[in-house]
């Protein structure tokens, strides 16, 4: 065995709208030497939904590259990872050759602007777009305890991880799901629903479950409310501005920004360092 080495590291809170009310994300902001299976192993003692690990890049327009794990393996993509990765990044030093920040990663160059004292990534393009199979549609609405009736649209809204979305016919039906894990199986399922009368600005509901990673249910998901934003934004189904909320079911607070631009939808949200230090890996 070679000796660990002490390494920065620090957890940030994702998407906040107060304290402790995101989604964690460990991010070693020094993953040089390290080789898959220490990360994957971190990635399972941390136990959190995402597990992050900065190295220095390999194309020259990036300012960092990133690798991202979950319990049960690595993703080529994640949202509030690449948010909070960024946030550590940058109070560490880091410091961008541009205007915005560029992150390399599985999915090739993500861009994070700073939008006052949120970050916001430009959401990638969907992998894989377009109808949901009869048969599988089926298997998740009963493992979701869904009628066909609960359900107004549902499309692929994979980016990376491999998410199939369902527009339900409210927040409250979105709210009130109680899924079985097991019927689900290695499904990455996002759901979404509008809120009449949301707290505090909030337009929509989001939840995730991502069984077959070891994510049960994801308190905040940037991946999957960007796959929901390319997707609804191309029907028309959500203005080109809007506030999701995320993790009510879990009793967090966590709040998504979507802004559409023209050009790029972003989709970003607070962050905040909570444990900073050293692991010895």
């Amino acid at each position: 065995m070679t000796t660990p080495t002490g390494r920065p590291f620090a957890q940030v809170d994702v998407f906040v709208s107060g304290p402790l009310s995101g989604n964690p994300v460990a991010v070693v902001l020094d993953g040089a030497g390290l080789d898959d299976d220490t990360m994957a192993a971190f990635a399972r003692w941390t136990n959190l939904s995402e597990t992050t690990f900065v190295l220095p890049p390999t194309d020259s327009a990036a300012d960092y590259r990133l690798r991202i794990f979950t319990p049960g393996g690595e993703l080529p993509f994640a949202g509030h990872p690449t948010l909070g990765s960024a946030h550590a990044w940058l109070g560490s030093g880091g410091m961008p050759a541009g205007d915005t920040i560029v992150q390399e990663c599985g999915i090739g160059l993500v861009t994070i602007r700073r939008d006052g004292d949120r970050l916001a990534f430009a959401a990638p393009p969907l992998r894989r777009s377009g109808p949901v199979d009869d048969a599988v549609l089926a298997e998740i609405r009963d493992a979701l305890g869904l009628t066909p009736s609960d359900v107004v649209a549902s499309n692929w809204v994979d980016n990376g991880p491999g998410w199939i979305g369902l527009m339900l016919t409210s927040a409250q039906r979105v709210l009130d799901v109680r899924p079985d894990l097991a019927a689900l199986g290695d499904r990455e399922v996002g759901l979404i629903g509008a809120h009449r009368d949301g707290p505090d600005g909030v337009d929509y509901e989001v939840r995730a479950f991502a069984p077959g990673d070891g994510v049960p249910e994801d308190p905040v998901t940037g991946s999957l409310n960007a796959g929901f934003a390319v997707w609804l934004r191309s029907t028309g189904e959500v203005p080109a501005q809007y506030i999701a909320a995320q993790g009510t079911a879990l009793g967090r607070a966590g709040r998504v920004h979507v802004d559409d631009d023209g050009t790029h939808i972003w989709v970003g949200g607070a962050s905040t360092t909570t444990i900073s230090g050293t692991v010895d890996l």
